[in-house]
């Protein structure tokens, strides 16, 4: 038990693991391509202020967020380097962009003209991105609806682009003519980079190479180019231009099950832990947790955790759930409640009250995974250990 915890369950984050897995992303991408660390929902729920600390310790100067509200706390903190809005950030909140230095994401003249106009008014200058949606569907710039064939100066039509098309590229040229926002570079997201069928990929990367042709054709200056998420990374090299975005790998988990885990060496930096607070022994046919879902079809020692689905624990994981107790597997006994869960600990030998209950990590030579939780629970790691973060005490270690 960790007493400064203040709690019987807690998020363990390893920082020499994250040491680890960013050291192993900048060999991937070698020394001349940027990095943008990716620490949006409090760094997965591993606390963005301690991996901003280890990207920081790594000479990586761009952090990656999706909230006003995480740029002003990593700013609180004291970061000093650039931090990219990787959502789009509504006109009305332009002063903060330009009171904190933070680097926006835009797509709209009438977005970057606000913040030019705020940026003029204090004696600024904002550099920000315009986002390109060539295909993700989330936002940008539409410029998926181009037929195939290079664009060259004075030749927009070979291309046969759509009105919206064109549209795009007029609007971005009436961007580059304001006073006190700069057009930093061309940003876009991928869709299926983590899928073993990289097609659709691969023309996403169609899509941005034409539009970045496009806007280069019709003398618009776009200084540096960021596509690559994660699965890019590990698999997609033509993509990672001037600077990729990390991700899910900064934190010891891959994207999906189908890229390829060999590519790139990573640790998982979150475990999850507990002590039993209560051993009880529970006769046949006794019932444990609300819906009584477990019905003891022996005598069964039942042990309780300080830990439920408000703090990251999925619910549906109830009834196929499993933890680590001394090495043991002990399944989960009734449906998880919201801060407690049961456990049937009557295989595990010696078990006692305060023994430390692995939920995710390792313990002798068994281990549970964000991602067997969320292939248990119909999800993805991502949101496994972005829950598990929010609520529990983090104890950091190196």
């Amino acid at each position: 038990m960790y007493k400064d915890a203040k709690r019987a369950a807690w998020a363990e984050i390893n920082l020499s693991n994250a040491d680890h897995n960013i050291k192993n992303i900048r060999k991937k991408v070698g020394p001349d391509v940027k990095i943008t660390g990716i620490i949006k929902a409090d760094g997965y729920g591993h606390g963005a202020v301690a991996m901003a600390e280890v990207l920081r310790e790594n000479n990586i100067s761009s952090f990656g967020v999706a909230t006003l509200h995480e740029a002003v706390a990593l700013r609180d903190s004291g970061a000093k380097e650039e931090i990219v809005m990787l959502g789009l950030t509504p006109k009305m909140y332009s002063d903060t962009i330009v009171d904190y230095d933070i680097t926006p994401v835009i797509m709209s003249h009438d977005n970057a003209s606000a913040i030019s106009d705020a940026a003029q008014k204090k004696g600024k200058v904002v550099s920000g991105f315009v986002a390109a949606d060539t295909g993700m569907g989330r936002i940008g710039y539409p410029v998926s609806h181009l037929s195939a064939g290079k664009i060259t100066a004075g030749e927009l039509s070979a291309g046969t682009p759509s009105a919206e098309y064109i549209f795009s590229i007029e609007d971005i040229r009436k961007i580059e003519t304001l006073p006190c926002f700069k057009i930093k570079g061309l940003f876009s997201h991928f869709a299926t980079a983590d899928a073993k069928d990289k097609s659709f990929a691969r023309e996403q990367e169609k899509n941005y190479n034409r539009f970045y042709d496009a806007l280069l054709a019709s003398g618009i200056n776009i200084p540096m180019r960021t596509f690559a998420n994660s699965a890019a990374i590990m698999e997609l090299p033509s993509v990672w231009f001037d600077s990729v975005r990390p991700g899910i790998i900064l934190y010891g988990c891959y994207p999906s099950h189908e890229v390829d885990k060999s590519l790139i060496d990573i640790k998982p930096v979150m475990s999850v832990k507990a002590n039993i607070v209560r051993l009880a022994l529970m006769p046949e046919g006794a019932s444990v947790s609300y819906g009584r879902k477990f019905i003891a079809k022996r005598e069964s020692l039942i042990a309780t955790l300080p830990l439920g689905y408000a703090d990251g624990f999925p619910r549906p994981y109830s009834s196929v759930g499993r933890v680590l107790v001394n090495g043991v597997f002990a399944p989960i006994a009734g449906n998880i409640c919201m801060d407690q869960c049961m456990i049937d600990v009557t295989d595990v030998p010696g078990v006692k009250a305060g023994d430390e209950v692995i939920i995710i990590g390792s313990s002798g030579k068994n281990s549970i995974l964000a991602d067997d939780i969320g292939d248990a629970t119909g999800t993805i790691n991502y949101e496994i250990v972005c829950a598990f973060g929010q609520r529990l005490p983090k104890v950091y270690i190196k």
